[in-house]
């Protein structure tokens, strides 16, 4: 498996969908929505891609979204899947990472989203990468009823540090 992150692009929406459909079976984002998200000038979304799987339904193996409007100093992921068959690689966390990197070049100070709470696995990546639980929507996920946990990040200023010395390089 060769795995790499893109900027995701309207040509991707096929793909997008039918993991979104396939990912969130009763609360999937009607195509419209997603088509305007992918053109949107103020959002960041990433495909990551397998261009060497020989099943074009196995290429796509996860997608990402943040809204980041200008000057608002504030973000919102939209969005996050992964495919099933490659899930338990770091992907996810890799996406998040990718976006929280997008989030501080926009200088986005915090970020936010909504995570169901019945997914333990989303909620647990989300504090590793430092969210915190700052509410609760109650009935949030539609037709199933299920709650929303709101959760805030905010960003951290970038690591930087020299080179390692000494390697014998």
């Amino acid at each position: 498996m060769s795995v790499f992150m893109r900027r995701a692009k309207v040509d991707d929406l096929e793909a997008i969908m039918r993991l979104e459909r396939e990912t969130f079976v009763n609360d999937a984002w009607p195509e419209a929505s997603m088509r305007r998200e992918l053109e949107n000038p103020d959002a960041y979304y990433l495909v990551a891609v397998d261009d060497d799987a020989e099943d074009p339904e196995r290429r796509l193996l996860g997608y990402a979204g943040l809204l980041a409007p200008p000057d608002g100093g504030q973000g919102d992921i939209q969005t996050i899947a992964v495919a099933e068959f490659s899930r338990g690689i770091g992907l996810g966390r890799g996406l998040m990472h990718a976006l929280i990197t997008a989030a501080r070049r926009k200088q986005v100070a915090e970020i936010f989203l909504e995570v169901r709470a019945d997914n333990p696995i989303a909620r647990t990546l989300y504090r590793s990468l430092g969210f915190v639980e700052i509410g609760v929507r109650r009935g949030y996920y539609q037709p199933d009823g299920v709650d929303a946990i709101s959760m805030r990040l905010e960003v951290p200023a970038a690591v930087t540090r020299p080179a390692a010395s000494g390697t014998g390089a």
